[in-house]
Parts: structure tokens; C-alpha cells; sequence
């Protein structure tokens, strides 16, 4: 019978990335694995096919999960989001939930808290409409009931939010006309998803505001 195991004649560090080893067997290289993969592996110690194959397979769920932890590092993302990272980056679909499911076991993806994250942070620093909330919320893949859920927690009033985003522009059309301070400020607030209706009531209130602390302007 042929003896398929393979023997470790070395194990060295890469010189551009030391984290990551290079295995030769039988005196060949043969693979590159993470440290943390290749912790228990000695020179002199025999592989079967089967512990190769495992230990690939280990190791690029390890470099899917530091992509992963990589793709964090900039902002939050939902499991949609991640699962279109990792395959971009052309991982399996197998490694690629592997992974999912290892940062929801780790609390580092939960698409419920990302959406109330992603909706204060909006409302904290760029307001726009419950509409425009939807849209973004459904591009980042995230499900209607989700949602819906998200946004009843927030308890949101578009009057409101039309507010907050209008006295953060209000500044740079105080001085217009009446007629040129409606049309731009209308349009800003139209953009972020406001209803006219919406939009024809706040930029009358602000104009208003504006007017006790301006000089009148003709309307």
C-alpha cells in the first residue's frame, strides 16, 4: 500500500508577513499557513492528505476572518454587507458563513443592532426622512421587518427630523430672498427624502425663525 502521509522538513517564517508560515513537506514547500493555525505543527511530524486538506481549510477561514475583522475596523456592517465583502474577495460560500457565524457568536456582526446604530447615528448627524432611513437600511440588506422594527423603536416624526436637518443648512441660506432661501433649502431637504408637504412646512417655520434674528427681507 503507498504511504501518502508527508513528512514537515520545515517550517519558516515569510519575510513580508511574519505571521504566516511556509510549510515544506518532504523537503518541498507545499503551503503557507497562519501562525495560529500551524501552532501545534513540529518539523518531523507526519501529515495525512486528510490533516493537509484540514489544515488549508482552517487556515482561509483565518484569512477570511481577519479580512473580516479588517472590514470592520472602519464601521459597523451587516451580515449582507459581509457576506458580499467575502465573496468579492472570492472566498467559498462555506468559508464565507464560517465566518458569519464565528462574529455573531463574538457580538462583531447583529443586524438588529446595526440598524438602530445605523439610524441614530443619521438622525444624530445627518437627518433625513423615515423614507430615506428604508432605503438605506434595505441596501445595506437588511429585511423589511427588521426594519420596521428598528424604526418603531426610534420612534421617529419626519416634522422633526425635516427640523434637525434644516437648522444644520439654515446658516447658509439666511440671508436670501424668501424665494431663493425656500428653493434651496426645499431642494437640500427634498434630497434627504422629505414629502413636500414636509418640506413646505419646515422651511416656512425656519424662514420665520430666521426673520427674528435677521433683518427683514422682502417676501
Amino acid at each position: 500500500m503507498i504511504n501518502m502521509t508527508k513528512v514537515i522538513t520545515a517550517i519558516t517564517a515569510q519575510k513580508r508577513n511574519t505571521q504566516r508560515l511556509n510549510i515544506s513537506l518532504d523537503g518541498e514547500y507545499a503551503f503557507s499557513l497562519d501562525r495560529l493555525t500551524a501552532a501545534w505543527l513540529k518539523v518531523g511530524r507526519k501529515l495525512s492528505p486528510e490533516e493537509i486538506v484540514s489544515l488549508q481549510e482552517k487556515d482561509e477561514q483565518e484569512v477570511a476572518f481577519n479580512r473580516a475583522l479588517r472590514y470592520l475596523s472602519y464601521r459597523a456592517r451587516s451580515e449582507a454587507e459581509m457576506r458580499k465583502y467575502l465573496s468579492d474577495k472570492g472566498f467559498s460560500d462555506h468559508v464565507s458563513q464560517t465566518v458569519i457565524d464565528r462574529l455573531k457568536d463574538e457580538r462583531l456582526i447583529n443586524d438588529p443592532r446595526f440598524a438602530q446604530d445605523w439610524i441614530d447615528n443619521r438622525v444624530s448627524f445627518r437627518p433625513r426622512s423615515q423614507t430615506q432611513l428604508r432605503f438605506e437600511l434595505r441596501n445595506k440588506g437588511l429585511s423589511e421587518d427588521l426594519i420596521e422594527d428598528a424604526l418603531q423603536e426610534a420612534d421617529l416624526d419626519d416634522i422633526e427630523l425635516a427640523c434637525a436637518a434644516g437648522k444644520k443648512l439654515v446658516g447658509r441660506y439666511a440671508r436670501l430672498d424668501w424665494l431663493d432661501f425656500r428653493q434651496k433649502l426645499g431642494a437640500a431637504l427634498a434630497r434627504r427624502g422629505f414629502s413636500y408637504e414636509t418640506v413646505r412646512s419646515v422651511t416656512r417655520q425656519l424662514w420665520d425663525e430666521c426673520q427674528t434674528q435677521t433683518p427683514a427681507r422682502e417676501q
